[in-house]
């Protein structure tokens, strides 16, 4: 027999509402990136910056990523 999962949410109604507040800042062209400022364009970025804010608040998220997973891929080094 299989190990049944455990269910439940995954992510917290506050991470919701922190991640709805900024997807209503990008479509409304108010939403800005933490160190340049700079304004906020895809939909990715404005689910990143929302559930960030939810950690910060301490809120329901699972942890990000691992560095060592995200840089697999990428470009390789040329050797000539």
């Amino acid at each position: 027999m299989a190990a049944k999962k455990s269910g439940g949410r995954k992510y917290g109604k506050s991470a919701s509402k922190s991640v709805k507040r900024a997807m209503h800042k990008r479509k409304s062209g108010t939403l800005k990136s933490g160190r340049s400022g700079r304004k906020v364009k895809s939909r990715e970025q404005a689910i990143a910056i929302g559930l960030s804010e939810a950690r910060r608040e301490g809120g329901k998220v699972p942890k990000k990523k691992s560095a060592s997973r995200k840089k697999s891929g990428g470009r390789k080094a040329r050797s000539s």
